[in-house]
C-alpha cells in the first residue's frame, strides 16, 4: 500500500512524499511522484500516530473497573484521535481494586492484537497509591500508602509485568528505594501528586526519577523564591514532564511557557481522560470512589467539593495538539514530539513514535484544522 501528502512529519520537516506500507511496518519512503498511489491525502498533515501514556479511560469505561469489554472497546475507538498506543492508567484504590485492574489489563493484553483490535495497549501507568495526601487533588486520600517495595511486586506480578509508569510522591519514598527499584527493574518512576520542594525533586531526579506527572498540577507550584516541584520540571530541559493540554488544567500561556522551558525531545502531552470522556457536559460518573462531572467546557470536576476540585479531563489527543498550535503558540516540531517520539523514548519503544524506514505503520492523518482523516495502526486503517 501506498499513500502520500506534501505536508508528511519525516525528521522533524514537513516534506512531500510517499510512504509505502507493507503488513505493520512502513517498508519505504519514497519520492512525492512516485507512482501506484492507493490514497492521496493532498495537503493533509501525516504525522506518526500519537501515544497517550497517561489516561484512565473513557466511554464509560475506567481502568480501575476491570471491565474486559470496556478496555477492548476504549482500545477499538482511541484512534479516532489520532492515538495509535496508550497506558491504562489505575487512580489510587485499595489494594484489592488495583490488583483486579491490573489482572484485567494483562487478560485484554494476552489476546489484543494491536492494528485488528485498534490501537496498542501499551501497558500500564500507575499512578498512585504512593503520594502525598495533601497534593491528592482527585485521589481518593483513603486509600493513599506510603511506597511498599513488596506490595508494589504484587501488582507488577498481577500486571504481568505490563506495569510502565509509576507516578509517586519522593518526598514518602524513604530513600527513594522505591524510585530506585523501578529504574533497576525497567519501569519509570516519575514525580506527581507531591508536596516535594525544589531541592526534594531535584534529588530525585539524581536518584533515578525520569519523569514528572501532569507539571502545575498536583504539586508545589513555582514562586519565584520557592520553585516547587514545577519549577524542577521547568529548570531540568532533559527531564521528561507531562502536561494537560486542554488550556484548562494549564492555560495557553503557562503551555507557551512550559514548552520554551522544556527542550524538544522531553515535553510529553497526556490527555489525562476519564471514563467520561465521549459523553456530553452535565453527565455524572464515580471515578476512584467519588463523583464527578463533566463541566460545559469539557473539564471534569468533583461536584460535591466546594472548590469544584479538578478530577482529569475529556479532552482529545488531536484537540491538545490543536490547542498547542493555535492557542499556545508552540512550534510545530515541539508540538508533534510531545505526542509522537518523546513519549515512545520515554517508555524505551523501539521503531516507533517517527516515520521512519523499517518503523511501525502507526499513522495519523489531519486536516488543516487538526480533525483526524485517517489513523493506521500497524498497518491497518482504522
Amino acid at each position: 500500500m501506498r499513500i502520500r501528502s506534501t505536508r508528511i512529519y519525516i525528521e522533524e520537516e514537513l516534506i512531500p512524499a510517499v510512504l509505502e506500507i507493507q503488513g505493520s511496518a512502513i517498508t519505504d519512503i519514497l519520492p512525492y511522484d512516485t507512482g501506484g498511489i492507493d490514497c492521496d491525502y493532498g495537503d493533509a498533515l501525516i504525522s506518526p500516530g500519537f501515544i497517550d501514556i497517561h489516561c484512565h479511560g473513557a466511554y464509560g469505561f475506567d481502568t480501575n473497573s476491570a471491565d474486559p469489554e470496556g478496555l477492548r472497546n476504549w482500545a477499538k475507538n482511541i484512534p479516532s484521535e489520532g492515538v495509535t498506543g496508550f497506558l491504562a492508567t489505575t487512580v489510587t484504590d485499595n489494594r484489592d481494586t488495583l490488583l483486579n485492574a491490573l489482572r484485567n489489563v494483562d487478560h485484554v493484553c494476552s489476546t489484543h492484537h494491536p492494528g485488528s483490535d485498534g490501537a496498542a495497549i501499551l501497558g500500564v501507568h500507575l499512578e498512585g497509591p504512593y503520594i502525598d495526601p495533601e497534593h491528592a487533588g482527585a485521589q481518593p486520600i483513603s486509600a493513599i500508602k506510603e511506597p511498599d517495595i513488596s506490595e508494589f511486586e504484587e501488582y507488577c506480578t498481577a500486571s504481568g509485568n505490563r506495569i510502565r509508569i509509576v507516578t509517586l510522591a519522593p518526598e514518602k519514598d524513604t530513600g527513594h528505594a522505591l524510585i530506585r527499584y523501578c529504574r533497576e527493574h525497567g519501569i519509570v518512576p516519575s514525580i506527581g501528586h507531591t508536596g516535594a520542594s525544589f531541592a526534594e525533586a531535584e534529588q530525585a531526579i539524581h536518584d533515578g526519577a525520569l519523569s514528572v506527572t501532569h507539571t502545575f498540577n498536583a504539586m508545589t507550584p513555582f514562586k519565584h523564591r520557592e520553585n516547587g516541584t514545577a519549577g524542577a520540571a521547568l529548570r531540568h530541559a532533559d527531564v521528561y514532564s507531562e502536561i494537560i493540554c486542554d488550556t484548562r488544567h494549564v492555560s495557553a500561556d503557562a503551555l507557551h511557557i512550559f514548552f520554551t522551558c522544556k527542550d524538544k525531545n522531553h515535553a510529553v502531552m497526556i490527555s489525562d481522560s476519564l471514563m467520561c470522556k465521549g459523553f456530553p457536559a452535565g453527565t455524572r460518573f464515580v471515578f476512584g470512589g467519588q463523583n464527578i462531572e463533566i463541566a460545559p467546557d469539557g473539564t471534569a470536576f468533583l461536584y460535591e467539593t466546594a472548590d469544584r476540585t479538578l478530577a482529569g479531563s475529556t479532552m482529545k489527543m488531536n484537540e491538545g495538539l490543536r490547542n498547542l498550535i493555535t492557542k499556545a503558540d508552540v512550534p510545530l516540531v515541539k508540538a508533534l514530539n510531545a505526542c509522537t517520539i518523546n513519549p515512545a523514548s520515554l517508555l524505551g519503544l523501539d521503531h516507533t513514535g517517527m516515520i521512519r524506514k523499517g518503523y511501525d505503520a502507526d499513522i495519523t492523518v489531519l486536516d488543516e484544522n487538526f480533525e483526524v482523516l485517517a489513523v493506521y495502526c500497524k498497518g491497518i486503517r482504522q
